[in-house]
């Protein structure tokens, strides 16, 4: 993940945080700093850091439930909104999923029961009011009992039915057990979509961040439907099935205005530049084509302002891999070769979007092309 920094690794799991999380850090200590001075800003970066521990354990809750079924998580990223477990793969089973999706919140309400019985034995009880525990931001509750309360709230929140909150993976599982993947995903995907449209309504009166919250949900349980769609339309399909295989081709040599040229006469946004062998050196993309032309001038090479990193697949590989590394490699084209590496074919997001709308045309929704030989 960009701008990460890796602090630590448990076992085959990096654990990051973005930049963002520690600029967010220096502005809850001079928030802290302007209402009660130094020792209330740095009482309340305390507290961020044990509440995004908190955060940290909820992830690793979600790691150690998916390794019971085999399924890899290279990394955790904390973020200024929570923390993210980068799962490999979401488990086969629906019941498999309901225990990953539920181990992050359970760890939470144990957080929560664990704090409860200090304070309790502490202070008798006499903080440990509903109301109290609500009052987070109150300089006057101890550390202690906002932790409390905040890992209740984590736990509320997180079981809300939607996209990309734990609640929406428990419905999405429990759906599934009743009905296929794709439709339990397309139904908790309206659900949550439903839910969002609410929270910004409702934040429109009250507070402003749930029409932030409302629209981050809408957008995460777009994506997710978009994920499985995406899956369903690849299924059983070679790469072979679904690449471009015609298309203008750049040479080492070339320059950018003959690269403005292959643009004007041709439909493509992605040229490949490829050697005398037809091996994949890069691609050049119309944006980066424009800049050059721009800056750099139109006698520049292509070779000089491509992008280099391009992933490359074979022609008989599985197109739902194959996708997956598009996503992964956030690149703008996937090369296709053949036995001997020589460039047969592209795999860009156009033509991805088209096999989409394809698939959800179709009147048989599980009917694809005929594989070729």
């Amino acid at each position: 993940m960009p701008w990460s920094l890796t602090i630590g690794r448990l076992g085959e799991t990096a654990i990051r945080i973005h930049v963002t999380f520690l600029l967010f850090l220096v502005w809850i200590w001079a928030a802290y700093y302007r209402s009660g001075g130094s020792s209330a800003a740095w009482e309340g970066v305390l507290f961020v850091a044990l509440l995004f521990a908190c955060v940290l354990l909820h992830e690793l809750g979600h790691v150690f439930a998916a390794r019971r079924y085999g399924v890899k998580t290279p990394d955790i990223t904390l973020w200024p909104f929570g923390g993210i477990a980068n799962l490999e793969r979401i488990p086969e089973k629906p019941s498999q999923e309901l225990v990953v999706a539920i181990a992050g919140p359970l760890v939470n309400v144990v957080i929560a029961l664990v704090l409860l019985v200090i304070l309790s034995a502490t202070l008798g009880g006499t903080d440990l009011t509903a109301d109290n525990l609500a009052k987070i931001e109150d300089p006057r509750t101890s550390i202690l009992v906002k932790l409390a309360g905040a890992n209740i709230f984590l736990v509320v929140f997180n079981l809300i039915p939607a996209f990309p909150m734990d609640g929406g993976r428990v419905l999405r599982a429990l759906l599934a057990m009743r009905m296929g993947y794709s439709k339990a995903t397309a139904t908790a995907a309206s659900i949550g979509q439903g839910l969002a449209i609410g929270m910004g309504l409702l934040g429109i009166f009250t507070n402003p961040m749930l029409m932030i919250i409302g629209v981050f949900v809408f957008l995460a349980a777009s994506g997710e439907a978009g994920q499985v769609q995406l899956k369903e339309a690849s299924r059983g399909l070679l790469v072979a099935d679904a690449m471009i295989t015609h298309f203008e081709t750049l040479g080492p040599q070339s320059t950018v205005d003959d690269a403005a040229d292959a643009l004007i006469r041709s439909t493509q946004k992605e040229f490949p530049v490829v050697d005398g062998a037809g091996h994949l050196r890069g691609v050049l993309t119309r944006d980066a084509m424009i800049r050059a032309m721009k800056d750099q001038g139109p006698q520049t090479a292509v070779i000089e302002v491509m992008q280099a990193d391009i992933p490359v697949v074979e022609a008989r590989s599985k197109l739902d891999a194959a996708l997956k590394l598009i996503t992964s490699a956030q690149a703008p084209a996937v090369g296709v070769v053949d036995g001997s590496g020589k460039l047969v074919g592209l795999l860009t997001p156009e033509n991805v979007g088209e096999l989409m709308m394809l698939h959800a045309a179709r009147p048989e929704r599980g009917a694809h092309p005929t594989q070729r030989p």
